[in-house]
């Protein structure tokens, strides 16, 4: 079994990824769509290690 942390990290990568695909990766559109800051989901995708043709 998964720990919680590990569990809201998964659904926050995924809520990443779709707001991404959402926006055509445009990260300031995706970042206003999850209601946080143009700095913090560039922090979650290096975090998270999402690249490009995840989302594509």
């Amino acid at each position: 079994m998964r720990s919680l942390k590990e569990k809201v990290e998964e659904i926050e990568k995924q809520a990443i990824l779709e707001a991404l695909k959402k926006s055509s990766w445009v990260k300031a559109r995706a970042a206003r769509m999850l209601g946080i800051t143009e700095r913090m989901i560039s922090y979650k995708i290096k975090k998270y290690g999402i690249k490009r043709k995840e989302v594509e």
